[in-house]
């Protein structure tokens, strides 16, 4: 029984992040996972929504650990890179400890692309052990920045994260040239980049939804 829902989880997590979630179906999952009875899918995960959070529950489960442990060492630091450090580095150190191929960048990109399921990876985030220390540790570290400068700063670092991570991944599997040669370059380029983001100066106010310009 685990055997099976582990190749189930394999499957799918390579199906979506390739083809997207929207465009595999439970019978291509199936298939996909050496299974001969096409409800299998549904049998052992339900729709796609349960699906996807187990897929991302059994990678959060390792990148939760390794944040922990991050947290331990900087607790107290004023410096802005070792908090996002935090926030980078336990997903690349994950990633690379699999191997190459793998497929949860790009499933996690296309998760957070879809408008149908981008909620399930928001609160997974949300109830991630960590991440509210790390934006406590933000805070701290920049306490003029208003509130939603911070909630805008966040939103482009995730955005980041995840897209720069589904690239090096994506150009692992091709094999040939890339633009970082490991995944401890890639997160060295985020810490620089998402630093900086966060460091930049506020130099415009910023607007709810909506609100037209005065």
């Amino acid at each position: 029984m685990a055997a099976t829902r582990d190749a189930i989880l394999t499957a799918a997590e390579q199906l979506f992040g390739e083809y997207g979630i929207a465009h595999v179906s439970g019978r291509q999952i199936g298939e996909a996972a050496g299974q001969g009875n096409t409800a299998a899918v549904g049998y052992h995960f339900g729709g796609k929504a349960d699906l996807i959070r187990a897929i991302l529950a059994r990678h959060q489960h390792a990148i939760n650990a390794l944040r922990l442990a991050e947290l331990q060492r900087v607790e107290g630091r004023n410096d802005i890179r070792d908090w996002i450090a935090c926030f980078v580095r336990p997903t690349t150190t994950h990633l690379e400890s699999l191997g190459s191929p793998t497929w949860y960048g790009r499933f996690s990109a296309q998760v957070a692309t879809d408008p149908a399921w981008a909620d399930i990876a928001m609160d997974e985030a949300r109830e991630a052990p960590g991440l509210m220390r790390i934006a406590h540790g933000i805070q701290r570290c920049l306490p003029d920045l208003p509130a939603p400068v911070r909630v805008e700063r966040m939103t482009m670092g995730r955005i980041l994260l995840t897209q720069v991570i589904a690239e090096h991944e994506r150009a692992l599997e091709r094999g040939g040239a890339r633009i970082w040669a490991n995944w401890s370059a890639v997160a060295d380029s985020l810490i620089d980049v998402v630093s900086s983001l966060w460091m930049a100066e506020a130099v415009t106010s910023p607007r709810a939804a909506g609100q037209s310009p005065s």
